[in-house]
């Protein structure tokens, strides 16, 4: 017996019920993006795999452990991009758009791939929406990044559920400094570490602070901070920072410990945070890169971005059911028809309603059916309202208008004063 076909494990499909709260979130973010002046841009999901070691860093987890890489029949390694801000810097220097400091404020949505463990939130195929702004090295557009995301937040309705954590990693001197510090405290204590952070401390030490082991957690107490060995400048920024999110009021967390994953941030990071979702708790998070352009071959480029997840954000607005009611409606009109000159009248009736009311949600019946199968659809559909056209109203040129969801009786619309009433119900409705 053949072995039934199904998804990857962690690449999961959207299903129909689920993609309208999708559409709701990716609507509200583009929508905001456009308002603050940010311009969408689509990047292959397939890169060279040397574009990802020379960005992230060859002793990374990411680039270690969890990259989908593979060769292609010219024998070049290729991979599927596990995230967006590479890809985007490599584009903007391919094209040259950020040449001559040209300022530029990018987003761009869509799949990254990781191989790790498969949990709630947290998939091999996952979605992100990500912000790049180039050649802007000030303290205000890193606030504006998180202002954004507040405004976001309280735009879906989960602002309560998110908390706002801050560092500064300094330049990669002073980020040099603090290193070398951190290491020569570390090994002191190496016995006490658990077994992924004495690998981290070789490779890359500064990852240690994120763990998760207790124990480790209580070596890290007394451990140097790299507040201590920031220099002026880094400083400055940072206090620019966060003066900028007190004028607007917007709360916040220092959190000495919060590094990220990626060898190529500096200065800033952030992570908006929830205790909604359980283990996975971040969902959003970024900062400041401004060596990486350098590093990946272009001249010397200011960068600052951010990335959220939409899976975990998605789920947050299930979890704490701010999910607007119209969203789970998919129609808002139902048109029923009996007989076959009823359905072509209808379909015509409805495309002259189509052309004066675009954005009203109209379907027709499709197989035909009796009365009460075609109103049994048309309950099943969400619509507000069914249109009925039968015998009785084709010679009387009307259309049968009954509420679905609420008061009212049916009555008898004329066919030329058809999209005018729907205007006025669907929108009081």
């Amino acid at each position: 017996m053949s072995k039934s076909l199904q998804a990857i494990r962690g690449m999961n499909d959207i299903l129909p019920e689920q993609t309208p709260l999708w559409r709701y979130f990716e609507g509200t973010v583009a929508r905001l993006l456009d308002n603050y002046g940010y311009k969408q841009i689509r990047m292959p999901i397939v890169e060279f795999t040397e574009l990802f070691k020379r960005s992230i860093g060859e002793v990374t987890d990411i680039v270690e452990k969890e990259m989908y890489t593979f060769e292609d029949r010219n024998g070049d390694s290729l991979t599927l991009r596990p995230e967006g801000t590479a890809a985007c810097v490599r584009a903007v220097l391919e094209h040259g758009i950020t040449g001559g400091g040209q300022v530029q404020k990018l987003w761009y949505i869509g799949p990254m791939f990781r191989h790790e463990r498969p949990q709630k939130g947290r998939y091999r195929q996952f979605h992100q929406i990500g912000l790049e702004v180039f050649n802007l090295d000030g303290p205000d557009i890193d606030a504006e990044l998180i202002i954004m995301t507040w405004r976001l937040w309280g735009e879906l309705g989960i602002r309560d559920a998110v908390k706002l954590e801050l560092n500064s990693l300094g330049t990669s001197e002073s980020r040099g400094r603090y290193r070398e510090a951190l290491v020569e405290y570390l090994s002191a204590h190496h016995d006490k570490l658990d077994e992924d952070s004495q690998r981290r401390l070789k490779s890359n030490p500064l990852r240690v602070l994120d763990t998760k082991n207790a124990d480790t957690q209580a070596v890290l107490v007394d451990a140097p901070k790299m507040a201590d060995y920031l220099d002026d400048e880094s400083r400055a920024h940072f206090e620019g920072l966060k003066a900028r999110l007190d004028a607007v009021g917007i709360p916040y967390v220092l959190n000495p410990k919060l590094v990220r994953g990626l060898d190529y941030y500096s200065k800033t990071v952030f992570e908006w945070v929830t205790d909604k979702l359980g283990a996975q708790g971040t969902v959003c998070a970024g900062g400041r890169y401004d060596g990486l352009v350098e590093q990946m071959g272009g001249k010397p480029t200011t960068g600052v971005g951010f990335a959220m997840g939409i899976e975990r954000l998605v789920l947050m607005l299930e979890t704490l059911e701010q999910i607007p009611e119209e969203i789970s409606r998919q129609v808002d009109v139902y048109l029923c028809a009996f007989g076959e000159e009823a359905e072509l009248a209808g379909l015509a009736l409805a495309e002259r309603v189509r052309d004066q009311l675009p954005n009203l949600r109209l379907q027709v019946n499709a197989g035909a059916g009796s009365f009460k199968s075609q109103f049994k659809k048309a309950d099943k559909s969400g619509a507000l309202y069914a249109l009925i056209l039968g015998d009785d109203e084709m010679a009387q040129q009307v259309v049968g208008f009954k509420p679905l969801r609420g008061q009212g009786e049916q009555q008898s619309i004329a066919w030329d004063a058809l999209a005018a009433h729907l205007a006025t119900c669907v929108v009081q409705g």
